[in-house]
């Protein structure tokens, strides 16, 4: 089971927009010295909409490869395109990753029986565990908890990760998924009371940043010591809002590359265009 912080890594770049493997391999090291659980390769922070095939397979490669099995790696492999998204998921497969965030096909604006048969059709394709992705806000759809408690019934979908921004869809989803499906929350700022709530954990935007502080308040939520995840979250409040002023993920690389994690002549060039 994937569970804990599971940070959504950035994806350093040069001036020129090629990847920077460098900083890619020490920001890798960085968090697990820091206790960070698993990492996300090219999600959504990870710049997923901006890199194309061939740099979107090679970032997740890499992070396979620095990792060396230490901590479990979430490959990004969602597409608005079902091939697409069979194509990626294979080939992160292929490339070692231990599990697939899959997003709900942006911009198409699939009905309920259109995303339950794409994600079916995923995960009949590549054998490997699937987390579903539920970001309304970013994808203009929104899979509900019905569409979730039908897909937890295949196999090797495994989990999801909720940004509704809405608690009441834990218990929703858990009564109609049953308890054999993880519960990852994306939004940071509720994260500490969905895992009280019995989530499995979070991907977490804010990690990137204080690594160490978001694996201690998930760890405390999920032991149900309440008082300390709610302490630890208030301290982190100020940072999960300034990482949010802009686009992500915009603010967080700016924020790791002014910690010097990263060479601070990568590119905000993508997300600018955006």
């Amino acid at each position: 089971m994937i569970q804990g912080s599971i940070v959504a890594l950035v994806t350093p770049m040069y001036e020129s927009g090629a990847v920077d493997k460098e900083s890619l391999k020490i920001l890798v090291e960085y968090h697990i010295e820091q206790g960070t659980d698993a990492l996300v390769a090219v999600g959504t922070t990870g710049e997923s909409a901006t890199l194309d095939e061939d740099e979107h397979c090679d970032v997740i490669k890499s992070v396979v490869d620095y990792v060396g099995g230490r901590i479990p790696v979430i490959a990004g492999t969602g597409a608005n395109s079902t091939t697409e998204a069979i194509v990626l998921t294979r080939k992160a497969k292929q490339a070692g990753a231990d599990a697939c965030l899959i997003v709900t096909p942006y911009y198409n604006k699939p009905t309920q029986e259109g995303l339950y048969l794409h994600y079916k059709a995923i995960a009949e394709a590549v054998d490997i565990p699937q987390i579903l992705y539920n970001v309304p806000g970013r994808t203009a759809c929104d899979m509900l908890p019905e569409t979730v408690g039908r897909l937890s019934h295949i196999a090797n979908i495994v989990g999801v990760k909720e940004a509704t921004g809405d608690l009441s869809r834990v218990k929703k989803i858990r009564d109609l998924a049953g308890a054999d499906l993880q519960y990852i929350r994306a939004m940071m700022l509720p994260a500490a009371s969905f895992c009280l709530l019995g989530g499995n954990g979070t991907i977490t935007v804010t990690g990137n940043v204080a690594p160490r502080l978001v694996h201690e308040m998930i760890m405390a939520a999920m032991a149900g010591d309440k008082e300390t995840a709610l302490a630890i979250d208030t301290k982190l409040a100020a940072l999960h809002k300034n990482l949010f002023i802009q686009s992500n993920p915009i603010p967080v690389k700016w924020a790791v590359s002014q910690m010097g994690l990263m060479g601070k002549r990568y590119s905000f060039a993508f997300n600018l265009a955006n």
